[in-house]
């Protein structure tokens, strides 16, 4: 058989080895499952939407994160996932989680970040390859200002921050270093080389 018609591989999920050093991040016999979410949202929708729908229901595990964003659509729907089969779901961001990925890092109930970790805010972008013609073009304009206003109020409400603070970074874009979410209350510092 044609290596074009082999099964795509998933994600795989596997139980938490050990605590991390130098960490307050604990992983007692409750930790069952990590995921990794990375890279670009839009490539990937599928297997991301995949590896949270494979770890049990109700169930409390870590989420990595290292994503420059991507889909709004993808990001939306990983957060909803998360919420919906609560999960008991604590982010860590490896190096980025900037844009679209910022909507599942809120959505976890902790979140931590490093000292060399970045998080980019930023409006909402729409680009198309696809030609289209002016009605449709006048609608996805008024959907995208709705879908946009949407997700700067649910990220604000997730991570418990002023709607203005998010605002100010968002506008007209701007990157938030760990410590600054830290200082936000948005986050906790993990140091793996304390």
């Amino acid at each position: 058989m044609s290596d074009r018609f082999e099964k795509p591989k998933t994600p795989k999920t596997r139980s938490y080895p050990a605590v991390v050093s130098g960490s307050k991040l604990s992983a007692g016999k409750d930790q069952k499952w990590e995921i990794l979410l990375a890279g670009d949202f839009n490539d990937q929708h599928t297997e991301l939407l995949k590896a949270v729908m494979d770890v049990p229901r109700n169930s409390q595990g870590i989420i990595y994160l290292d994503s420059n964003g991507g889909s709004v659509y993808t990001a939306i729907a990983l957060c909803m996932m998360i919420r919906i089969r609560k999960l008991r779901a604590t982010a860590i961001v490896l190096g980025e989680c900037s844009s679209a990925a910022l909507l599942p890092f809120a959505a976890c109930e902790e979140r931590f970040v490093t000292p060399l970790s970045t998080h980019l805010f930023h409006p909402m972008k729409w680009e198309s390859e696809e030609n289209v013609r002016l009605e449709e073009a006048a609608e996805w304009t008024r959907h995208f200002k709705e879908v946009e206003q949407n997700f700067e109020q649910l990220l604000a409400r997730l991570l418990n921050l002023d709607l203005e603070k998010l605002t100010a970074w968002s506008s007209p874009g701007c990157f938030v270093s760990g410590q600054e979410l830290v200082d936000a209350g948005v986050a906790k510092m993990l140091d793996p080389f304390a």
